[in-house]
């Protein structure tokens, strides 16, 4: 117990020290903060329970699509997690959509008498294909451009082949997926255009491997449906190097995926009310739902666990804040984005100020930085706090954008904060088999844990 209580004592003088005085260079106390911020890192190192309770949900429930038992269970495990550490949880109802995989395979063949297998999944919310199966040529384009080019004579009953790769030149990779997700989402509608009668999408990663991405698609009303399904990169690359040989290359495509009526599921909610400005939130979250291949442990279980890691530190340090400080588990960011938008209805409804709002949604690796979009005053503020976290790795703190689950909570006078890890290895895993619990790294989930930690830190003492 005694090294508890110094520990506690040393932190509450600290901020007494930091609240007593008036800041000083660009309105940051450094010496006090530093100390506090030094203690946030070293008790998120050493003292935190995030990767254990990633383990736990990654290994014990496993991938949380929308809709499914292991989405209900991961709802009933995050609330009995937050009621652990005392933060009066509450699930807030939301409807979600239930779509389930099935069952899939696919093959090519060649005009020269070629076959192999090709590692594919269905896009999620597509079509299954009907009978036994679609077996048909394939046309290969990157760009809507090539798609219009080839035209309805050339692409009518036939499987388009979406291949455009990531841009290799953005080291920050986001900006190639940004690119290229087009065709993920709207492939199966351009295609049907011209009469297509389905769509193989190129996965959205910079590795070549045999693991296929999937992620969410859409149908217009007024154009058919027709199946779509990514195909794993080096599917993608042995497609090609076929028809760039001349050959003609058909691929056989079965999934028997089905789309069911939407179902009841729920955010989860905690919080440690705020001392003087309770009616002030600065909210942490992520999405609890994942896609069904892997465990979802990048996308997003790592998100939610640095999220409520944040509030169990507060809770260790007995650290009173000035604001609420409020974590939230979003439901159905992959497919529908139902428990944001429900979030965003409630507090319409009850009049909740989100004077900061802070999304973990590009996985548990190595903090870099964070994005900060919203009101112009309190983004330059928060960007001149830059010194204080550049020690820990914190370089990019800059304007950006921040994350889908907490855009709905945009106002002309708060600010959203989107935590930005290395993103080298983060398509390496997205949407994929790939995405399981041992890619995570403890010391790295643990450092943005403390890097989302000091940032609330120093908008609950200082306002925005």
């Amino acid at each position: 117990m005694k090294p508890k209580i110094l520990l506690t004592g040393a932190f509450a003088l600290y901020c007494c020290l930091a609240t007593a005085q008036e800041p000083r260079a660009a309105g940051i106390d450094f010496l006090d903060d530093q100390k506090v911020i030094d203690e946030i890192y070293r008790l998120s190192l050493t003292k935190s329970k995030v990767y254990n309770w990633l383990g736990d949900m990654c290994l014990d429930i496993g991938p949380r699509l929308s809709g499914s038992a292991q989405a209900d269970s991961a709802v009933e495990f995050s609330y009995r997690l937050m009621d652990s550490i005392g933060l009066n949880p509450t699930k807030q109802p939301c409807m979600v959509p239930h779509w389930e995989r099935g069952q899939e395979m696919a093959y090519f063949t060649t005009s020269e008498g070629g076959k192999g297998e090709l590692n594919i999944c269905a896009l999620g919310g597509s079509i299954s294909t009907e009978g036994d199966g679609l077996y048909t040529e394939i046309v290969e384009v990157e760009t809507w451009e090539d798609l219009e080019a080839l035209g309805r004579e050339q692409v009518e009953g036939k499987i388009v082949f979406f291949n455009e790769p990531m841009n290799p030149e953005n080291t920050y990779t986001f900006h190639s997926y940004g690119h290229c997700v087009q065709h993920r989402w709207g492939g199966a509608v351009e295609a049907a255009k011209y009469g297509a009668v389905g769509a193989l999408v190129r996965s959205l990663s910079l590795r070549i491997d045999d693991f296929p991405h999937t992620g969410s698609m859409k149908y217009d009303e007024g154009i058919p449906q027709i199946p779509a399904a990514a195909v794993s990169t080096r599917g993608a690359e042995q497609l090609s190097q076929k028809l760039k040989d001349g050959e003609q290359v058909k691929v056989f495509l079965q999934q028997s995926c089905q789309n069911l009526p939407d179902k009841q599921s729920y955010n989860v909610i905690g919080e440690i009310k705020g001392k003087k400005n309770p009616e002030n939130i600065i909210l942490v979250g992520g999405h609890l739902d994942s896609w069904d291949k892997g465990h979802g442990a990048h996308d997003d279980g790592a998100g939610v666990m640095q999220s409520l890691g944040v509030l169990e530190l507060f809770k260790i340090l007995d650290y009173e804040p000035n604001n609420t400080i409020r974590v939230v588990f979003f439901m159905n960011e992959e497919n529908g984005l139902r428990g944001a938008k429900k979030y965003a209805q409630i507090t319409e409804e009850k009049g909740w100020n989100h004077i900061a709002a802070i999304e973990s949604d590009r996985g548990g690796f190595t903090p870099r930085g964070f994005h900060v979009e919203g009101n112009s005053k309190a983004v330059d503020k928060i960007i001149k706090w830059k010194p204080l976290l550049e020690k820990y790795g914190i370089h990019q703190l800059e304007e950006g954008g921040s994350g889908a689950d907490i855009g709905p909570l945009q106002t002309d006078d708060n600010v959203l904060i989107g935590f930005v890890p290395d993103s080298q290895r983060y398509f390496d895993y997205h949407h994929s088999a790939a995405d399981t619990f041992d890619a995570v790294n403890k010391r790295e989930l643990e450092l943005g844990m403390g890097s989302i930690s000091a940032l609330v830190y120093l908008i609950d003492k200082y306002g925005l």
